[in-house]
């Protein structure tokens, strides 16, 4: 009786998960694999097809700086947060998360308003004589990078921070107390003890950019296709639903494929500050 009781316990979750996502994503695996005709038709044209490669390609290499841009700028703020006194921190944080109580679609329209020809961004660039002219800013890769490492720089700092607040203080000590300098002390310890948040960071970064609609569509304008938006225009425009669900498929096996990475890299107890 006692031994049945945690299964019962949980049986009702797994049953909810099952029913809620599990069901939908199968659904999706068999549309994908029987529009319009049965067969790995959809899969083969994802990587014949050039249209369908440039998107992939453009997706990848958007994810891929967001990832990389947010991952130095959060390495900063979290190394500056983690170093400094508590009730510091306690501020530094509410300003961190300021932004996730705006919603995406605000934050998107903001850049729209700070990047167009007679922004604030040009507008200054232009008062410090940095640039003789607006520069194109939007409806490119440039203005969506910029949107997508804002978004996610709050994810990338947040895996660090909690990292980084789980080191052994006493390890840096004993470098410097056996003579090491402070720029030694950072590479030869300090950095290599954070690997573990960085790399939980990038996983995450990596994987909420997968599935950007909003900041690539506005910041974009159209021109700046990712894959996300492809999903949205084939079903609710051309009702391509084999090559969507398609993309879809493929996007989830390139989720669970990082979060396996990850897991063979890394213990993921020491991606919260477990020693």
């Amino acid at each position: 009786m006692q031994r049945s009781l945690p299964v019962a316990l949980v049986l009702p979750v797994v049953l909810l998960v099952g029913g809620l996502f599990l069901l939908p994503v199968l659904r999706i695996l068999a549309i994908s694999f029987t529009e319009p005709v049965p067969g790995i038709g959809n899969y083969v044209a994802l990587f014949t097809q050039p249209l369908y490669l440039k998107i992939m390609a453009t997706t990848a290499r958007i994810c891929v700086w967001t990832t990389l841009v947010a991952l130095v700028l959060g390495y900063v703020v979290a190394y500056v947060m983690a170093n400094v006194p508590a009730h510091v921190r306690s501020w530094m944080t509410i300003c961190l998360l300021v932004p996730f109580w705006l919603s995406v679609l605000v934050r998107a329209f903001a850049w729209v308003l700070l990047l167009s020809r007679e922004g604030a961004v040009n507008a200054t660039l232009m008062a410090l004589g940095l640039a003789d002219r607006p520069l194109a800013l939007l409806r490119n890769e440039t203005g969506v990078l910029i949107g997508m490492v804002h978004y996610m720089i709050p994810y990338a700092v947040l895996p660090m921070l909690t990292n980084m607040l789980g080191m052994d203080r006493s390890l840096m000590a004993a470098s410097r107390a056996l003579g090491a300098g402070p720029v030694r002390t950072f590479l030869r310890v300090y950095l290599p003890l954070s690997l573990p948040g960085v790399l939980a960071a990038a996983v995450l970064v990596f994987i909420f950019c997968l599935g950007f609609f909003i900041t690539p569509a506005l910041l974009g304008g159209g021109k700046t296709v990712m894959v996300a938006q492809y999903i949205e225009f084939g079903i609710s425009e051309t009702m391509n639903w084999g090559i969507s669900t398609a993309f879809a498929s493929a996007l989830l096996a390139t989720v669970v494929l990082s979060l396996v990475l990850m897991s063979r890299c890394v213990r993921v107890p020491s991606l919260f500050g477990a020693p």
